[in-house]
């Protein structure tokens, strides 16, 4: 719990100095980058962050990912600031919330949409804009499928959790019909 509010609040701080500077996007795309090329490549990650390793070592491995990457002067300082303070391990957090504070920021929403079969792209877009006129923002929508729903849709937005499947509803009647309620 202690490392997620460490994350939120670097998040918090860099989108700020985003929105202060007007490229709070470039920053998304620079850290996102960043976060990606740390997850795909766990050694490199380590080298960084293993304290066994003598610190002005791993500043030095960071330092030449950051040239090669050729990032923004803020980005760098940021990266650097997470390096000194201990927090480098926190970067894939840290990029999960700033990802939703910047789409937040502009307005837009991450939905999933999970159905038992394929659906057109019409009926997608009809539940994107449904989806977009009840949160009153842009949606962008990951669908996918799972047969094991039987047939109809299960959508989540952050929390809310829209389920109109079979399979709920089955299971819903049948946790009725064990307590005697009529269907």
């Amino acid at each position: 719990m202690k490392n997620l509010s460490i994350a939120r609040r670097y998040a918090k701080a860099l989108l700020l100095i985003g929105k202060e500077d007007g490229q709070a996007e470039t920053y998304r795309e620079e850290l996102d980058g960043l976060a990606r090329l740390m997850t795909s490549e766990p050694d490199l990650g380590r080298a960084i962050n293993n304290p066994l390793y003598n610190a002005a070592d791993r500043r030095q491995v960071l330092e030449a990912v950051v040239q090669k990457l050729n990032l923004s002067k803020v980005m760098q300082s940021f990266l650097f600031l997470l390096f000194e303070k201990g927090r480098f391990g926190f970067l894939e957090s840290v990029n999960d919330f700033y990802q939703k504070l910047a789409d937040d920021l502009k307005g837009i929403a991450r939905a999933s949409l999970v159905s038992a079969t394929e659906l057109g792209d019409d009926t997608v877009d009809k539940i994107r804009v449904a989806l977009s006129q009840r949160t009153g923002k842009d949606i962008i929508l990951e669908v996918k499928q799972d047969p094991e729903l039987i047939g109809g849709i299960v959508t989540q937005i952050g929390d809310l959790v829209l389920d109109g499947s079979i399979k709920t509803q089955l299971v819903n009647m049948r946790e009725s019909l064990k307590r005697g309620e009529s269907v």
